[in-house]
């Protein structure tokens, strides 16, 4: 039987690692410019994921020289010593989730995320504690400036509800429906990330609400002003918001706290 020639190989099949390295540093500079990589990370981590992506084109471009100069008959063990990639199944899953990426977009977490968290542990999370002591300075800023986290943190610090009774309130926050709250409540809540989304957790107060005011849907971000109050939900001792207005706003850029 004859000896059959070998199938010549096909030119295009290293070019797919070009693309898929190119896709992915392309990818990464799109999620930073169009601020979907706050849903994804920490605002600290961003220019690290700038300089990756630019590291990332430079070696899909420095991989496209070596396949260019393979086929001008430059040495050929060289160049497949250089090659950062076998040509082949890899690329093509690279590229597929590249694609992926443009096409799927990101989405911050929702009450749902939530709510499987357990309100008592939204209510007081011991877990945003965990920061610098310095930043416990925001505590000592007038109420009305405080965010929705710096409340959260100083009530883990100071958690008598009665001691900022009276205290005017204006936080931003997403609204979410517990049972255990009754009709007259609802939580405004924020997830926090230290790192990514991947060590997100939810932190929120309850906000009462008055009688001719609007229910808002789950999930709608709102601007809550007021002045604290202390109530019984759920058997508990809680630092509430009374609400004096509450005002509908777009979901922020940045949808999380730190």
């Amino acid at each position: 039987m004859a000896n059959q020639k070998p199938k010549p190989p096909n030119r295009l099949l290293p070019w797919l690692d070009v693309l898929a390295i190119t896709a992915w540093g392309i990818l990464l500079l799109y999620y930073t410019f169009s601020a979907k990589i706050y849903i994804l990370i920490h605002e600290h981590y961003i220019p690290l994921v700038v300089i990756s992506a630019i590291a990332i084109l430079a070696v899909g471009f420095l991989k496209g020289r070596q396949i260019l100069r393979r086929r001008r008959g430059d040495n050929l063990a060289t160049v497949q010593h250089l090659m950062i990639f076998p040509p082949g199944w890899g690329g093509a899953l690279l590229l597929t989730t590249a694609i992926l990426g443009f096409i799927i977009s990101p989405q911050p977490f929702s009450s749902q995320k939530a709510l499987g968290s357990g309100v008592n542990e939204i209510f007081v999370s011991s877990r945003v504690t965990r920061v610098k002591p310095q930043e416990f300075r925001r505590a000592s800023v007038s109420p009305e400036k405080r965010s929705l986290v710096d409340w959260v943190r100083t009530l883990n610090v100071y958690p008598e509800p009665d001691s900022y009774t009276g205290q005017k309130v204006n936080v931003q926050g997403f609204t979410i429906y517990p049972t255990e709250l009754g009709q007259e409540y609802f939580l405004l809540a924020r997830f926090v990330v230290t790192c990514c989304a991947a060590d997100a957790y939810p932190i929120g107060l309850p906000v009462k609400l008055k009688e001719n005011f609007e229910k808002f849907p789950p999930d709608t971000w709102l601007q809550v002003e007021g002045q604290m109050v202390t109530e019984t939900i759920a058997g508990k001792r809680q630092l509430t918001i009374a609400a004096d207005s509450l005002k509908k706003i777009s979901q922020p850029k940045n949808p999380y706290s730190y």
